[in-house]
């Protein structure tokens, strides 16, 4: 039974399953700065505040505590505070209300913070036909969305109590960090028959070790100090994301085909000018070329 937080994402077909003969696999992504360039959480806090959802003092709490996140990361205390903080402030908030305002404002404010390297890592995963996993410290309201966005197949993320009005009471229902993230991919493995010895994991905070070393085929991104340390020592590779490029800039514009296909076009152009040009000459008795002049 796949775990209650392990939320498939909405709109997304599941992948064949893979022959018994072949295990299957899957990649788990940490979201804040592996797969985008910031918090997840901390970037919808000027959204929140037109929303009337927090106050302007709360507003520039976040927006300082985002500063600090990007500027060296976050330790397991740092962690510990901002939880503390995040559940105290969204006590009272109309459940509704939040998912309606991440809708509206995903594409303007996420979109622009995906990292192309990650984008393109979670192509490939799904190319070799493994399930790709988000699996974030941040609120399942504002993980889920960005999940669907990228084309992942499932979500764990951290689940607040909503009381019988609808509203937040405060409370952590589940809190998807460290040891219990890798809690949360051993139960997901043993639901969907991943073999996790050729398993991925990628995240950038040695507070994810744990979730790290459950897999095959760990990864470090943009890693802090103590994360850069524990790979190093564990002969771990490293990886460095820095193009944070729109999902939509990474496809072919239609609007302008390959070189290729515009001679093509101008080839067939000229073939039908050529055409038309002799076909009138032949029905005025004008010279071909006088009338291609």
């Amino acid at each position: 039974m796949v775990p209650p937080y392990a939320r498939l994402v909405e709109n997304r077909s599941s992948l064949p399953s893979a022959p018994h003969s072949a295990p299957r696999a899957a990649a788990f992504f940490d979201l804040d700065k592996t797969v985008i360039a910031k918090s997840s959480t901390l970037t919808f806090s000027k959204s929140f505040y037109r929303g009337g959802l927090i106050n302007r003092r709360a507003a520039l709490r976040t927006a300082y505590t985002q500063f600090v996140f990007l500027a060296g990361g976050a330790d397991h205390d740092q962690m510990e505070r901002m939880r503390e903080y995040l559940s105290t402030l969204c006590r009272g908030w109309d459940v509704a209300q939040v998912r309606e305002i991440v809708a509206e404002t995903l594409h303007d404010l996420i979109d622009p913070l995906i990292y192309d390297e990650a984008a393109s890592l979670i192509e490939e995963h799904h190319t070799a036909g493994r399930d790709v996993v988000i699996v974030s410290t941040s609120g399942a309201e504002v993980v889920e969305p960005i999940g669907e966005l990228l084309g992942a197949d499932r979500v764990v993320a951290t689940r607040m109590v909503v009381g019988e009005d609808g509203r937040f009471t405060g409370e952590i229902e589940y809190y998807a960090y460290g040891p219990t993230k890798a809690e949360a991919i051993r139960e997901l493995a043993a639901s969907e028959g991943y073999d996790l010895a050729r398993c991925y994991a990628y995240s950038d905070s040695a507070t994810d070790v744990p979730m790290l070393e459950t897999v095959g085929h760990p990864h470090a991104v943009n890693p802090d100090r103590a994360l850069r340390r524990e790979a190093a020592a564990r002969g771990w590779p490293t990886l460095t994301f820095s193009r944070p490029v729109r999902l939509k800039q990474r496809i072919p514009s239609l609007a302008m085909p390959p070189r290729p296909a515009l001679v093509a076009v101008a080839v067939g152009a000229a073939a039908a000018t050529a055409g038309l040009v002799w076909y009138a000459s032949r029905r005025r008795g004008t010279p071909a070329r006088a009338l291609s002049a």
